[in-house]
């Protein structure tokens, strides 16, 4: 039995962490203005060295100022830099363990 309580938290602890990569999801669509595919997205993150299932702050960090700018060109879509600065924002501020205020307003109305 004492492993179930580590065995839980690491799932919780993988929950957060796919959360974050949704996040990243929901919100660069959101700043280019249409909808990317998560599958594009996901594919690009593991061919450079990241888990998608586990990313970090600072993975997204390294990609929105490093990466992002190139994934957006292999799309054929741009976002100028006060754009790509405002998304580096919301994303450095999102903190997995809590609800976004959208996932909130959304939990009302189910």
């Amino acid at each position: 039995m004492e492993g179930f309580p580590t065995a839980s938290r690491d799932w919780e602890q993988g929950l957060r962490m796919r959360r974050r990569f949704d996040h990243l999801h929901t919100e660069l669509c959101v700043a280019v203005g249409e909808r990317l595919p998560r599958y594009a997205l996901w594919l690009w993150l593991r061919e450079h060295g990241r888990d998608p299932e586990d990313l970090s702050r600072e993975d997204v960090d390294t990609f929105c100022d490093a990466e992002l700018a190139a994934f957006l060109r292999t799309r054929e879509v741009f976002l100028p830099a006060r754009l790509r600065k405002r998304l580096r924002k919301r994303l450095g501020r999102f903190d997995p363990r809590f609800p976004t205020p959208e996932e909130r307003l959304a939990s009302l109305t189910e």
